[in-house]
């Protein structure tokens, strides 16, 4: 069973955010009250457009390590795949 979820957001400029979490759907809540990353608190509103599963913090840390790692346009083709 997976404990984490690595994420990513659309932010309201059209920039790609990526994070971890527990709880994908309550995070976004939190994103979008302005309560979350600095980064999506002046893009808001956000939403969800990719998630991948994660066993472990450490699993889902490397992963949304890898995908930062992206350029734009592989990042967009994740989100399609």
């Amino acid at each position: 069973m997976a404990d984490w979820t690595v994420y990513m957001l659309r932010c309201a400029d059209g920039s790609l955010y990526t994070g971890i979490a527990r709880d994908a759907a309550a995070r976004l809540s939190v994103h979008n009250a302005g309560r979350g990353a600095k980064y999506t608190k002046a893009r808001r509103p956000v939403a969800l457009v990719w998630s991948e599963p994660a066993a472990c913090r450490s699993t889902a840390s490397k992963r949304e390590y890898s995908i930062k790692q992206l350029g734009r346009s592989e990042k967009l083709a994740l989100i399609r795949s």
